[in-house]
C-alpha cells in the first residue's frame, strides 16, 4: 500500500462553500487505484507559515512515501514575500526528504478577476519549478493547464475566482496522476 498525505490550504480542502468541499485526492485515488491510500490534510486560510507548523505533526509521523505540498495562495493575498514563501516550502520539501519521504512541489492555480495578483503567483510558481529542478523532486504545474492564454483561471474551473469547481479539482488530480504519479507507475 503506497500512502500519500495531500497538504496545503483550501485548494487541497476542495473548498466549494462553507458546507461543500470536492478535494482533488478524492479524484486523484481511483486514477491512482487500489493499492494507493490518501490521507487529506488540508487547512482552509493557511499560509505557508502555517503549514510549515503543522508539516511535522501531520506529515513526518505520518510516514507516508509521498507527500503533495500545494501552499502559497494565501500568503500572496496577504502580500507575503516571494522569497519568504520559498523558504517555507523549501523547510517542508526538506523536512521531507529528511524522513525519506517524496515530496511533491505543485504550482499554485491562477484566479479569475483579480488580475494584480497573477504575476506573483507565476513568480512564485516558477521559482517552486526552479527548487524542484535543484532538488530533484516531483514538480505538478497547476497554473498551466488550467488557465488561458492570458493566465487567468479558466471560467469553467472557477468556483468563486479563487476556489475551484468540482471539474477544477478533477483537473487537478489528472494532472497530479499524469505528470507524476504516472510516471513513477511505469
Amino acid at each position: 500500500m503506497t500512502k500519500i498525505v495531500a497538504f496545503g490550504d483550501s485548494l487541497t480542502v476542495g473548498y466549494l462553500s462553507p458546507f461543500e468541499s470536492a478535494p482533488y485526492a478524492l479524484f486523484l485515488k481511483p486514477l491512482l487505484g487500489p493499492e494507493v491510500e490518501i490521507a487529506l490534510a488540508g487547512v482552509s486560510g493557511e499560509t505557508t507559515a502555517d503549514m510549515l507548523r503543522r508539516f511535522d505533526r501531520q506529515v513526518i509521523r505520518a510516514a507516508p512515501r509521498y507527500v503533495i505540498v500545494l501552499g502559497g495562495t494565501n500568503d500572496i493575498g496577504w502580500g507575503i514575500a516571494t522569497d519568504e514563501i520559498v523558504q517555507n516550502l523549501l523547510q517542508m520539501y526538506q523536512a521531507a526528504l529528511q524522513a525519506a519521504i517524496i515530496p511533491v512541489a505543485c504550482a499554485i492555480p491562477s484566479l479569475l478577476g483579480a488580475d494584480d495578483f497573477i504575476p506573483p503567483r507565476l513568480d512564485l510558481n516558477r521559482r517552486i519549478g526552479q527548487e524542484a529542478a535543484r532538488l530533484k523532486i516531483p514538480f505538478a504545474d497547476l497554473f498551466t493547464p488550467t488557465a488561458d492564454a492570458g493566465g487567468r483561471l479558466l471560467e469553467r474551473y472557477s468556483q468563486d475566482g479563487l476556489h475551484l469547481t468540482p471539474e477544477g479539482y478533477h483537473q487537478m488530480a489528472r494532472i497530479l496522476s499524469e505528470s507524476v504519479f504516472k510516471m513513477r507507475r511505469d
